[in-house]
């Protein structure tokens, strides 16, 4: 039994090389995993927070306990992080996106894992391991409620970005598309916190602009329009993810405007439809974009497109003819990346038995800095390329101004990002 008063430290993970991709992102948003799990810790442990975007990690820093967490890009890079405290005879448990991808490969690394969502197996591994009585594997047998979910612990935030805080309101998404890691870490299973309890959260940030960071905000209609009433009277803004089936309901557009949405990630994938269809993405149609851009618009929310190339039936046309869609249509921004096949996915277990899987080196895995299979119809090197000039082109003056011509929705939310986009990758051009 241990008598002390325990010492954990939290450590968001992020490899020199990640960092270095996402710094041509611009805006990398406060992740709420730590802070969250902090907030399951019993009040009588010490406990720190780093965030590798922020801070370097000091190997010298006094702990009983250290727990890492990080998505599979990073996942070298926290072994590593991983065996400095366990050679000073320092207990580390690792968890996260990429441990419940590769909880075998994990184990390897760690003294613990915690695989899954951790809301009954965290606090559990704490109690267990402060009575010197732990295992080495955590795993969730199943899908935990959110309905006692705390809020994440502000003080231990420390990203400095333009937003005033971030949140989730449901975690998951009831789609199974093949390339995504959310619906192998969640089962296609869309779980939701208490309306009020979100909006006391949401309440509690002072300054306007919020980021709900979910997995897909309309993956219930009927639950979102509830949420929305309960945010209206705190008048912020807000930005989110949602599935484009969001944009043929106008009364759930009313309420998103109305309780203060100002942008929706849109998960577009590709303007070709057999390519949505590849990846189980069919319920997306392509020939309805245009149409549901214009509706979100119309209520003055701004459309943040996520394109994706490389699947099987994209050519080196695909880079210009995704641009010319999204210019003429007026989208605001854009994320644009390349078709990763992270490991536990359907799209990497059928690209692995047709041979096409370039490396297993988890640091390329990034969808932005390196092609990790071989495409059909172009080689590696062609779809890098046409990556990075679908980035050059968006983000150039030009294009700006062609979709600024065609966006009734005011621009001054949206400008700022733009010219910080077109910044940086100029920056990065010439370095």
């Amino acid at each position: 039994m241990r008598h002390d008063t325990p010492t954990l430290l939290l450590i968001t993970a992020s490899s020199p090389e990640i960092q270095k991709v996402r710094r041509a992102r611009v805006l990398n948003f406060q992740q709420i995993t730590m802070p969250y799990l902090a907030a399951w810790v019993p009040a009588h442990w010490t406990v720190r927070h780093v965030d590798e975007a922020v801070e370097p990690v000091d190997f010298e820093a006094a702990a009983d306990l250290v727990a890492i967490t990080y998505h599979t890009p990073s996942a070298p890079h926290a072994y590593d992080l991983a065996a400095r405290f366990r050679h000073r005879g320092i207990t580390v448990v690792l968890g996260g996106p990429h441990v419940t991808l590769m909880p075998g490969e994990a184990q390897e690394h760690a003294d613990v894992i915690v695989a899954g969502e951790a809301e009954e197996t965290w606090p559990l591994f704490l109690a267990e391991f402060e009575a010197g009585s732990h295992r080495s594997r955590y795993c969730a047998k199943e899908l935990p409620s959110l309905s006692q979910a705390p809020m994440s612990r502000k003080d231990l935030f420390h990203r400095r970005d333009p937003t005033a805080g971030v949140l989730f309101a449901t975690r998951g998404c009831p789609h199974r598309c093949d390339f995504c890691t959310v619906a192998v870490m969640y089962q296609s299973c869309l779980r939701k916190r208490p309306v009020e309890a979100v909006a006391r959260e949401y309440a509690s940030f002072r300054g306007k602009v919020i980021i709900l960071w979910d997995d897909n905000i309309a993956g219930d209609i009927g639950y979102a329009k509830e949420l929305f009433r309960a945010l209206t009277p705190h008048r912020k803004w807000w930005s989110s993810q949602a599935s484009i089936h969001a944009a043929h309901d106008e009364e759930f557009l009313e309420l998103a405007a109305r309780s203060g949405c100002r942008q929706l990630f849109l998960g577009l994938e590709s303007v070709s439809q057999a390519s949505v269809n590849e990846v189980a993405k069919g319920f997306n149609r392509v020939d309805e974009y245009a149409r549901a851009i214009e509706r979100i618009h119309a209520h003055g929310i701004a459309v943040q497109a996520g394109i994706v190339f490389g699947f099987d039936g994209d050519t080196p046309a695909v880079f210009e003819q995704t641009l010319d869609f999204l210019e003429t249509v007026g989208v605001q921004n854009a994320t644009f990346n390349i078709l990763t096949p992270f490991p536990g996915t359907r799209l990497h277990a059928r690209l692995e038995a047709e041979g096409r899987i370039l490396t297993r080196d988890w640091s390329k895995y990034n969808g932005r800095a390196d092609v990790v299979f071989r495409p059909r119809l172009m080689s590696p090197e062609s779809l890098l390329a046409g990556y990075r000039y679908a980035n050059q082109r968006f983000y150039s003056c030009r294009s700006l101004m062609r979709r600024w011509s065609k966006s009734p929705v005011e621009w001054p939310w949206v400008l700022p990002l733009n010219l910080a986009y077109l910044l940086a990758l100029r920056t990065r051009t010439r370095s």
